[in-house]
């Protein structure tokens, strides 16, 4: 089994290009503080998200922001100048935005929500962005807590 989930903040803005049939492909930095170590330090995890999912990374993420990310560790070697290279990345599925974010005038925002999954998972769907009501297309809004089914 191959699962990394990772929690920390962008070290740098994404970069994201479009691949074969404008596909959209984000690469990011994730630093994830490091508990364990006596001084303060910080992990860098380069991740890497596909279609709808590293549109919306472009569009609402940046240096700093806080970020989820649940994907699989993938390691590969090239060859370069007669050296062989190493490198690990990790593959998101699913990367959740971990900001709080206040909703400005006609700009769609998040409402004020915590966080927000933009971009599925495995199976390709993809949730947008908040419509003006706050609530993600396909989701209803729920007013109070006794419409919760536990």
């Amino acid at each position: 089994m191959n699962i990394v989930i990772l929690v920390g903040n962008l070290a740098r803005d994404p970069e994201v290009r479009y691949g074969a049939n404008q596909l959209a492909i984000a690469k990011l930095t994730v630093a994830v503080k490091d508990h364990m170590a006596k001084e303060d330090r910080a992990d860098f995890i380069r991740v890497t998200a596909f279609g709808k999912q590293a549109e919306n990374i472009e569009r609402y993420l940046k240096k700093g922001s806080k970020v989820g990310v649940e994907g699989r560790w993938k390691h590969d070697s090239y060859e370069k100048d007669g050296q062989r290279i190493y490198t690990d990345e990790v593959i998101a599925n699913r990367v959740e935005f971990l900001d709080r974010k206040e909703r400005s005038d006609g700009d769609g925002g998040f409402g004020g929500q915590s966080g927000g999954s933009f971009g599925g998972s495995s199976s390709g769907k993809a949730a947008t962005p908040a419509p003006a009501s706050g609530a993600p297309e396909g989701f209803a809004e729920m007013d109070d807590d006794d419409d919760l089914p536990f």
